[in-house]
């Protein structure tokens, strides 16, 4: 079983020293969906909504995350991400949104985490946007989709 890479020897947490690593092209794809009231989905759908655009501020709010990753998560390196790509489909027959977060860049570690950021507070933002309608939405199945480049390469969720 591979250990733990962020606690050394003796058990404490430190962020890992990635200097000595090769600079590759890495990529992360991540996803979350959303389960909401039919209602709720037509009026985002017909852009009805008083507050806006649901999806194009759920987007701007993914690509955000992304960036401010290392603010958030306390382990996590300061990247320079070269593409955040944030969609949101809408899935009228399951009343589902779709949230798929792609981040790349060439470096030292991945992006991973930058990719679940991002469609983690996108669909928080679309629970922001529609609570006030419909309190009863599911935020579910956050996980990473798909990543590439490092040490460790290539991954693909099988389902």
């Amino acid at each position: 079983m591979a250990k733990l890479t962020h606690l050394d020897e003796s058990g404490q947490a430190h962020m890992v020293d990635v200097g000595t690593k090769d600079i590759t092209q890495r990529q992360a794809t991540a996803e979350a969906l959303i389960d909401l009231k039919p209602e709720t989905l037509k009026l985002i759908l017909e852009g009805g909504h008083k507050k806006g655009d649901v999806f194009a501020v759920a987007r701007i709010a993914g690509i955000q995350a992304a960036k401010k990753c290392a603010d958030l998560i306390p382990l996590c390196h300061p990247l320079m991400l070269s593409a955040v790509a944030v969609e949101l489909e809408a899935d009228e027959a399951k009343s589902q949104v779709r949230v798929t977060a792609t981040c790349k860049l060439a470096g030292q570690t991945g992006v991973e985490m930058e990719a679940l950021t991002a469609a983690s507070v996108a669909a928080l933002t679309v629970y922001d946007m529609c609570k006030a309608v419909d309190r009863g939405m599911v935020i579910r199945s956050v996980q990473l989709m798909e990543k590439s480049g490092g040490k460790s390469g290539h991954y693909q969720r099988q389902d």
